[in-house]
């Protein structure tokens, strides 16, 4: 028999408390706002287009005034202007809850007034990209920027063709140029560990109940396992983010059994220098950055051994 535990008593079981977001799976039990299909493949809040468009037009205001900038200041310039943005999680998932099939092509979530922390992650970039290569970016332009990041390949078809597991995310980013892996770069050191979480946690992925799907994300793990992850010790964060840039993409490392990380973030530099972190978070409920450093902010996550680095290309 599949028992389905709800998202915070099986965090809790699994040691992850509330200040863990980013793990790979949508709970069956979980208490999540119905979000329409039309929701997901279009925008039905003109509040999305109005902020793409403000968006757009202030981070390239930003760049002429200074001259240029990165793929990654750009994004974190647009995570500053999403702060307060509220927190949803299982947005992805939203059309499975109303009938999808997760074997057919999976519909594009695109939503700029609420986050999870991998959406902030994407949506950001996406706007970063989209606005770079246009001066007036449309929600399709946005929408083929992040569709190019969340499935692999850049080609969007069923639930498994989504980059479920965050290193993939960057591993496949990175054999496309949309990132570098700073990983080996930083000290990092090899972590082994065979992913499996989705496939031995199969009741709580409703689209995991397709046999289909099922072994398609069984098949990914056992490719994953010839992927190199280089994940940078807790202990070594100090003497490596001097090297660490506002708007590099960052993952905790987590110890859970199976799983690579647990959350996913932006590095952020305040004005003083201070490496923060700006992210979605569960606990908190708002895109937020940490008053605490990086390290400070590593060192409070219940299972967190570290972070994977990687640093936005334009693309």
């Amino acid at each position: 028999m599949t028992i389905s535990l709800s998202r915070r008593e099986l965090l809790k079981r699994i040691g992850l408390g509330a200040a863990a977001v980013a793990l790979p799976f949508p709970l069956s039990a979980a208490p999540v706002p119905i979000v329409s299909i039309n929701r997901l493949l279009s925008v039905s809040d003109d509040t999305d287009q109005q902020r793409l468009a403000e968006w757009s037009s202030m981070v390239r205001d930003q760049a002429r005034q200074l001259g240029s900038m990165t793929a990654g200041t750009r994004a974190v310039r647009i995570g500053e202007l999403a702060v307060g943005t509220p927190y949803e999680a299982f947005t992805l998932e939203a059309y499975l809850r109303e009938g999808g099939s997760p074997v057919q092509r999976e519909p594009l979530a695109l939503m700029l007034t609420r986050f999870d922390c991998v959406t902030l992650v994407e949506s950001c970039l996406a706007i970063a990209r989209a606005s770079s290569a246009a001066a007036h970016p449309s929600w399709q332009q946005f929408g083929r920027e992040v569709e190019r990041m969340r499935y692999r390949g850049g080609r969007r078809r069923g639930y498994a063709s989504r980059l479920h597991y965050f290193s993939e995310w960057i591993s496949d980013g990175q054999s496309r140029g949309l990132v570098r892996d700073l990983g080996e770069d930083l000290g990092g050191v090899v972590d082994p560990r065979p992913l499996r979480f989705m496939t031995e946690h199969r009741g709580s992925y409703p689209a995991l109940a397709s046999d289909s799907v099922f072994r398609e994300i069984g098949l990914m793990e056992r490719r994953l396992d010839k992927q190199v992850r280089f994940m940078i010790p807790a202990d070594r964060i100090p003497r490596a983010e001097d090297r660490i840039e506002s708007g590099d993409v960052l993952a905790f490392a987590t110890s859970i059994p199976g799983l690579d990380v647990s959350h996913a973030a932006f590095a952020y530099r305040d004005s003083s220098g201070t490496l923060r972190v700006l992210h979605a978070p569960l606990s908190g409920g708002a895109v937020e950055i940490t008053r605490a450093t990086l390290p400070e902010y590593v060192s409070n996550i219940r299972r967190a051994t570290g972070i994977l680095v990687a640093r936005p290309l334009r693309g």
